[in-house]
């Protein structure tokens, strides 16, 4: 156990033959809410903001740090290495983990949408179809790996055999599609946005399909010993959540200026802003879209075995914020 002025951790290796000593230690305690200190972690992004706005919404008395990185993998090591109570991941590699046994529990969405199949502007792509025989960059494993390869399949193209799929960075596929290296890409906002707003890239399509995947993206995990352990603190984390994101959604004025702060162009954010979704409900159908999603990562080889569903996904806290009486989102 870690104690840092009036903050309690139970968590990443309790020891049971000290119950007892946690017993006495834990009726000392204000309850119900005892900590004071929640570390969070998020992507500097316009679709996964909600974290930075948590500290308007939590008990007076709580301090709110946010860690920003620049990749989900990244988040949930950090999760697992004790260093965060909660943070963002995408919903595939939440699967990933998962399905090695990792204890990570998704206690809300985060975000949903955020991907488009860009094509060159004047160039002769008009549909799915259109790509066969074409390059089309990508980042393999990823979210948008999936959509793309769902993409292809429903226009009657493999994957492996009538397009040619070439890996290149997110931040370098606006430059390759405008130089010809590749004829097409999927990736994220804001990089669709940024190749309509330049002139060189025009959006194909969004790849949501809600017969399967959906357009689910991301959500918030903690550990499954902090669900256990600490119920209430992932209840008030939940609940900032959901509150930020309904205030940010409510105000998009100001979910601009403050995602503007993160380097992205307030043209880029306005033009994006269709293709974002900012989210908190998570529902059966949610979780059948992930379970829709973890065959396909099978079936890509990403994944050896599906993980326990019912252990990943805990709808019990969005419930429960969705059960009580409504507070004025300020």
């Amino acid at each position: 156990m870690e104690t840092k002025e009036g903050q309690v951790r139970l968590f990443c290796g309790t020891q049971p033959v000290a119950a007892v000593l946690w017993i006495f230690i834990l009726l000392a305690i204000p309850s119900p809410l005892r900590a004071e200190e929640v570390r969070l972690g998020t992507w500097k992004t316009a679709q996964t903001i909600q974290p930075f706005f948590y500290g308007q919404f939590l008990p007076p008395s709580w301090k709110a740090t946010v860690s920003s990185f620049t990749n989900p993998g990244d988040q949930k090591a950090a999760l697992l290495a004790c260093s965060l109570d909660m943070t963002g991941t995408t919903v595939a590699l939440a699967i990933q983990a998962a399905s090695r046994g990792e204890p990570v529990v998704m206690v809300a969405a985060l975000c949903n949408k955020c991907s488009a199949l860009v094509v060159k502007k004047d160039g002769p792509v008009q549909s799915p179809a259109d790509l066969r025989g074409k390059r089309i960059g990508y980042v393999p494993g990823t979210m948008h790996e999936i959509l793309l390869r769902e993409v292809l399949a429903r226009a009657g193209l493999s994957a492996d055999k009538d397009v040619q799929l070439v890996r290149v960075d997110f931040f370098d596929m606006g430059t390759a599609l405008a130089g010809g290296a590749i004829d097409a890409f999927l990736s994220g906002e804001p990089f669709p946005a940024v190749a309509q707003l330049q002139g060189y890239g025009r959006i194909l399509s969004y790849p949501y399909f809600d017969d399967a995947i959906g357009a689910i993206n991301a959500g918030m995990i903690v550990m499954r010993e902090t669900v256990a352990k600490r119920p209430d603190l992932v209840r008030e984390l939940v609940r900032a959540h959901a509150r930020a994101t309904e205030h940010l959604t409510g105000r998009p004025d100001e979910w601009v200026r403050k995602a503007s702060e993160f380097g992205i162009p307030v043209d880029v954010l306005r033009e994006s802003a269709g293709n974002i979704e900012l989210a908190w409900k998570m529902d059966t159908s949610f979780v059948q879209k992930a379970k829709n999603l973890g065959i396909r990562m099978q079936e890509l080889g990403m994944i050896e075995r599906q993980p326990d569903y019912g252990k990943l996904f805990d709808l019990s806290f969005v419930e429960a914020f969705q059960a009580a009486p409504q507070e004025a989102v300020p």
